[in-house]
């Protein structure tokens, strides 16, 4: 028999509860398909078809996801499993580094560029992807010190799975200390993460 479960619109983790209710009454080989609209969902689900021993198939579609479960175990089986919930969505990570060579963006007057590059390091963690990286050197490396205006918001983009890296030989050079947010790396640390990015901004 085949079931139809629209959970589109619906948040973590009621499409997960609403296939479960289907699930404990589906027979051995009954197919369950699930229409969902974001990402957690569909991980969400995976976990549940693996502890209740089903079959998972997911696909894109212009809409969302459409998802088929196929039931493998007995009903007693699939009613003990307790599939883990995780409703935080995972951030999408970009594939693109951000490489910042000066705490201010642009030419011209260096208080508005103080003002754009704080700026645009807040518009970075209001992205949908973050960046992969981000590499700081030269007169870059002062907005990772302690004292830098933009730290909470580098903290932000490091939760959200960011690697946030400054130039050891820059920190030394200007006397930062220990960078506040993310960690001291080498020139060849950096020429290898530029060579290997997708892509590289340069704000």
């Amino acid at each position: 028999m085949k079931h139809t479960v629209d959970a589109m619109g619906k948040q973590c983790p009621i499409p997960v509860v609403m296939t479960k209710k289907v699930l404990d009454h589906a027979e051995q080989d009954d197919e369950i398909q699930i229409l969902v609209d974001n990402e957690t969902a569909v991980n969400n689900l995976s976990r549940l078809a693996g502890s209740t021993g089903c079959s998972f198939v997911s696909k894109k579609t212009a809409d969302g996801y459409e998802i088929r479960m196929v039931v493998k175990s007995d009903k007693q089986g699939r009613s003990e499993a307790e599939p883990e919930i995780v409703c935080a969505p995972a951030v999408p990570q970009g594939d693109y580094t951000v490489s910042i060579t000066s705490d201010k963006m642009g030419d011209g007057d260096p208080e508005l560029g103080g003002i754009l590059i704080k700026g645009f390091v807040y518009a970075l963690t209001q992205l949908e992807t973050p960046p992969a990286v981000m590499l700081f050197y030269n007169g870059g490396a002062r907005l990772t010190a302690k004292d830098s205006p933009c730290i909470e918001d580098l903290r932000t983009l490091q939760e959200q799975g960011t690697e946030i890296l400054t130039c050891g030989t820059c920190v030394n050079f200007y006397g930062l200390g220990e960078p506040a947010v993310g960690t001291v790396t080498n020139m060849y640390t950096i020429a290898e993460k530029l060579t290997k990015a997708s892509r590289v901004i340069c704000p």
